[in-house]
């Protein structure tokens, strides 16, 4: 018996045994690449090194009230200053020790430093977290940035002093 007969007796049309693909099959995969694309276009490197990084405390980026502070939505509008860049690469660079209000919630932490990762990485993720906000035309961190604020080290305490007098001249969120 040939595929045709096999296929007719049975009512089977496209049938697999006939070797071509079922349309559905075909819809199904491309509307799974495409979104796979889509997703790796809105987090790509940055989502990638967040994830087993900062999202252990930091989750999808909403923190946790009174424990966590969220990230999503205040990345961005610290980074609005080249003050604010800078911080934020030593937050991730030194760490950050002490009480801190976020989002008119107050937070008594202590957050490691992520020294161990690359310029690239941490640009990667800071990136990542200022296009997450809401800002239309997020800060874009650069690897040689970042290299050129790994020296001197900061004690964690030391970069909550830079927070407090950053949060004098520009109020963060």
């Amino acid at each position: 018996m040939r595929c045709t007969e096999i296929s007719f007796i049975f009512g089977i049309r496209n049938a697999v045994i006939q070797r071509r693909p079922r349309p559905a099959v075909f819809r199904i995969a491309l509307l799974l690449a495409l979104s796979l694309a889509a997703c790796s276009r809105h987090g790509g490197p940055g989502l990638a090194r967040y994830r087993p990084n900062c999202g252990i405390c930091h989750h999808g980026g909403e923190g946790m009230k009174g424990e966590i502070p969220p990230l999503i939505g205040r990345i961005d509008q610290i980074a609005r200053t080249p003050e604010g860049r800078h911080y934020l690469a030593d937050v991730l660079l030194n760490g950050l020790n002490g009480p801190l209000m976020a989002n008119g919630d107050r937070y008594n932490f202590s957050m490691p430093s992520f020294r161990r990762l690359s310029d690239g990485d941490i640009a990667a993720i800071l990136t990542y977290l200022s296009a997450a906000g809401d800002r239309s035309d997020p800060p874009v961190f650069r690897a040689a940035d970042i290299a050129a604020q790994r020296a001197p080290a900061l004690s964690p305490s030391a970069v909550a002093d830079e927070r407090r007098a950053l949060d004098a001249r520009h109020p963060l969120p």
